[in-house]
């Protein structure tokens, strides 16, 4: 039976245990699928936005070409300009290029990079 993506909703786990994840992942790609629900439980769930945007940006500009962690740190920074209304110049910069690069290559970067990019595009309150 093929494997499907499924939605998970996970809970925001502590800032240490998430870091501790992230960075596992980011130098052992066998740790990805926990790295992911850290990741994915703070962006929808954690109220410190510069931690969640740290993380989004230290996956997307980390993980290897072709590594989950690339897309999902796309949509996970258009999770966070959803709740927040706004992302640094850096992580908006991120997303942008995350984006511009899955239309180039999915194989590079996933689609839910370009996800991340309309939402970003969506939620952000002109200052």
């Amino acid at each position: 039976m093929p494997s499907h993506p499924r939605c998970e909703n996970p809970s925001a786990l502590p800032h240490e245990v998430v870091a501790e994840r992230l960075e596992r992942a980011l130098r052992d790609r066998s740790y990805e699928g926990e790295a992911a629900s850290a990741l994915v439980g703070s962006a929808l769930n954690d109220e410190d936005r510069e931690f969640v945007e740290h993380w989004c940006v230290e996956a997307g500009t980390r993980a290897a070409p072709g590594s989950p962690l690339l897309g999902l740190a796309g949509l996970c920074l258009g999770h966070t300009a959803r709740r927040f209304g706004c992302l640094s110049a850096e992580a908006l910069a991120l997303v942008e290029s995350l984006a511009a690069r899955a239309e180039a290559d999915p194989k590079d970067v996933d689609g839910r990079a370009l996800d991340g990019f309309d939402d970003a595009r969506s939620f952000l309150h002109p200052r």
